[in-house]
């Protein structure tokens, strides 16, 4: 998936991994209880799939809140690289080659974004609580402040639970809606929900963003080839990336 020439973006599957149910296979998580040498062999998978390395993946610790991480010397990038995620961030920010920035999902929004004219790309893992905490402007603020353009910013969201399947009580659903006015939706059974999707294309077009796509893929829905909390509490993560040539 490109955002540009010059960028190489998209979202890994669980499928072509090492690791064993509930897991199975290709999960890219060191947090959620998987065998840690099969999270690394799996990275390395992933990361050779990409023509990269493992160590160079950039990953944040993803808090569930609003901080980006803005990388931009080439050596701080690299000491930021492998399998340590820089803390307290859920965005990332950089405008050096070669460094894959790694969003970390199973049923969170993985938005990538890019600015190929300015050379500049980001990632942000974005749940119910970071877009509330204004993860997604943050991003798209944090690119803009090293020299992206706002209006020429492409962004992508990848495979994400859809208001069909993320049931929440109505009251969160009331809440959710105040904040991010037309996203409260109804599960396929009837009861409250959030389109969370919705949400992110809402919040990237009021931070002014050129463009946003949607592959609309659920992950929910296709346990073949996502992840997916809501459906499997004890699940593995697929990635999503974005790396400047």
């Amino acid at each position: 998936m490109l955002l540009g020439a010059g960028v190489l973006a998209g979202f890994s599957t669980r499928i072509g991994g090492n690791s064993e149910a509930p897991f199975h296979s290709l999960n890219v998580a060191l947090t959620v209880g998987d065998d840690p040498e099969l999270v690394r062999a799996n990275r390395s998978a992933f990361a050779s799939t990409i023509g990269a390395h493992r160590e160079h993946l950039i990953w944040g610790e993803q808090p569930h809140g609003g901080q980006v991480a803005v990388l931009t010397d080439p050596s701080e990038a690299a000491d930021q690289s492998g399998d340590r995620p820089i803390e307290g961030v859920d965005a990332l920010v950089t405008s050096v080659a070669g460094r894959v920035l790694c969003i970390r999902v199973a049923d969170c929004l993985p938005v990538l974004l890019a600015d190929a004219e300015a050379g500049i790309i980001g990632a942000a893992h974005a749940g119910r609580r970071g877009l509330v905490a204004g993860v997604l402007a943050n991003t798209v603020a944090a690119m803009e402040s090293i020299g992206a353009g706002r209006a020429r910013i492409r962004a992508v969201i990848g495979p994400a639970v859809c208001g069909r399947c993320y049931e929440v009580p109505e009251a969160l659903a009331a809440e959710f809606d105040a904040a991010v006015p037309g996203t409260r939706a109804v599960t396929s059974t009837g009861t409250p929900s959030l389109d969370l999707p919705l949400a992110g294309r809402l919040l990237l077009e009021q931070s002014g963003v050129g463009s946003v796509e949607s592959p609309g893929d659920c992950t929910a829905e296709q346990p073949d080839l996502w992840y997916s909390y809501r459906r499997s509490a004890r699940t593995g993560r697929f990635a999503g990336f974005v790396v400047l040539s």
